[in-house]
């Protein structure tokens, strides 16, 4: 028998579950305990964690378990002055998240707005939409500026490569910025499958790579649970129960239920990402009602 039917064989019999009979040897199919190998993965992953906290120990971004945070996708920063203002008091608001309008208009300036209206000590995460895709050297200018800024976190949806991910991962992180990685949109025909241009594959390898980068803080979307799920089995496997935060957007006008992410979320630590349900209500005594309520919605769970 040539070596090509052999190999054929050979391959035909695996998929089967059956042993391979070779002269003088049995190779049988390999077993993977599960439990062994999430528990080797939590392991290697919690001491590339220690690894890289020799720079900086961050902590949390987010100090209470459950939270909303605000995005600020207004259209100047007169707008984000006056929602700011809006917010100031309402428990169960977490953190604010900035967006490359208000950076186009100076983002140093509009992190100065955020810390005159809710503190000095407010977290603030910036979100490029979406930032982490240009060439590896890229993410040294990119994390340099934001630091500069006074951020204390950015979103990272790298779709490009994992040369590009690691790259301004470890720039972000190398400047003292907390990085929250994504890889799952909430949009419509986003994955070759729905019939978009990105590899239905490459979501699961995005989140397993950031885990291995000494990340902790992951944006899952929203409005489609069972992705929410599937991610967060991911996570489980790398880096072990309650050693995560999820943060999810596309709620209320992008259809998502808060009450349902939470349930797929578990009861580890996440955040609701919520936006124009809030900035685009006509009065600030509007928004600040929304904000209440969808608070304590969250918080309540």
């Amino acid at each position: 028998m040539n070596e090509g039917r052999v190999g054929s064989l050979c391959r035909k019999k695996l998929k089967e579950g059956q042993g391979i009979v070779i002269p003088n040897q049995i190779v049988s199919p390999v077993k993977i305990d599960k439990k062994a190998k999430v528990a080797e993965n939590v392991e290697s992953n919690a001491n590339l964690q220690k690894k890289s906290e020799g720079r900086k120990s961050m902590g949390k971004i987010i100090q209470s378990k459950k939270s909303i945070i605000l995005a600020a996708d207004v259209p100047n920063l007169g707008r984000l002055a006056s929602l700011t203002e809006a917010m100031k008091g309402i428990q169960g608001i977490g953190g604010i998240k900035l967006g490359f309008t208000l950076a186009m208009q100076g983002l140093t300036t509009a992190v100065g707005v955020v810390r005159k209206n809710l503190g000095p000590a407010f977290p603030i995460i910036y979100d490029h939409q979406k930032a982490g895709n240009d060439i590896p050297d890229m993410g040294k200018q990119f994390a340099e500026v934001l630091s500069n800024a006074g951020v204390n976190a950015v979103i990272l949806f790298p779709f490009t490569g994992p040369a590009t991910q690691e790259a301004w991962t470890k720039a972000c992180l190398d400047e003292d910025l907390q990085v929250l990685t994504g890889g799952m949109m909430t949009h419509p025909q986003f994955l070759v499958s729905e019939g978009g241009y990105i590899a239905d594959e490459s979501v699961e390898r995005i989140y397993r790579l950031a885990c291995k980068l000494g990340v902790r803080d992951f944006v899952v979307p929203g409005n489609k649970v069972s992705w929410v799920e599937r991610i967060r089995q991911i996570l489980v496997e790398e880096l072990g129960e309650g050693n995560f935060v999820l943060y999810a957007p596309g709620f209320i006008t992008q259809k998502g239920n808060i009450s349902e992410c939470g349930q797929a979320a578990g009861n580890g630590e996440w955040h609701a990402i919520v936006g124009s349900a809030i900035y685009k209500q006509p009065t600030t005594a509007d928004q600040r009602r929304v904000a209440v309520y969808v608070a304590n919605q969250i918080m309540s769970l």
